[in-house]
């Protein structure tokens, strides 16, 4: 893998987690006021989800691959 490819990756893995923690702050801020948006609360956890997927793509790609 290329240095830059590699940068760009360590760039976007980073941007994806920092999205990661927003929503999990969002998803936090809206079960603690209690305002009972159950449609909200799964759609954040849902996109919350897919950065994790998103985010463990990248991880992978990252990481070399090693034969046992």
């Amino acid at each position: 893998m290329a240095d830059v490819d590699k940068e760009e990756l360590l760039g976007l893995l980073e941007d994806l987690r920092q999205q990661h923690r927003d929503l999990d702050a969002a998803i936090d801020g809206l079960i603690r006021s209690g305002t009972g948006d159950q449609l909200r609360l799964r759609r954040l956890k849902k996109q919350k989800l897919l950065l994790r997927d998103e985010i463990a793509t990248i991880e992978d790609q990252l990481l070399p691959d090693i034969i046992a």
